[in-house]
């Protein structure tokens, strides 16, 4: 029965993924309220666009800094947009020539002069566990 346990972890040792863990700390929260909206993308093609995300997650803000934790996330290229929600509508509302009205971030700190960024502006390569401090703008 022992040899059939240390067989079975090591073919599941072999079979887990060695994905790194990413840690995003997420940082300068005005309000307590609404939502962290995250996209993390892995191509240029479809960055920023609705639903092209790899992953996407939602987090309620309780306090003044939070934090996401990532394990399922191979190594590779990655870039990361985010909006605070502030009035939990679902959408980052946008003034009448598209900039945001709602605190945003990107991965890099990536701050946007007279357009969206581009992938290549937020691109950091996720190769070891890494942790991303992203400022939220108004």
């Amino acid at each position: 029965m022992n040899m059939l346990l240390a067989y079975l972890s090591i073919i599941f040792g072999f079979l887990s993924s060695d994905a790194p863990q990413l840690t995003i700390n997420i940082q300068n929260i005005e309000k307590i309220q609404g939502y962290i909206i995250i996209g993390i993308y892995n191509a240029e093609e479809g960055f920023l666009e609705k639903d092209s995300e790899i992953k996407h997650y939602k987090l309620t803000v309780k306090e003044n800094v939070e934090r996401l934790i990532i394990n399922d996330l191979p190594k590779g290229d990655y870039a990361i947009s985010m909006y605070h929600d502030e009035n939990s509508d679902g959408i980052c509302n946008l003034n009448f020539i598209g900039i945001p009205k709602e605190p945003y971030g990107f991965s890099n700190n990536f701050k946007p002069k007279f357009s969206a960024p581009k992938f290549v502006d937020c691109k950091f390569s996720l190769i070891g566990d890494q942790v991303l401090n992203i400022k939220l703008v108004d």
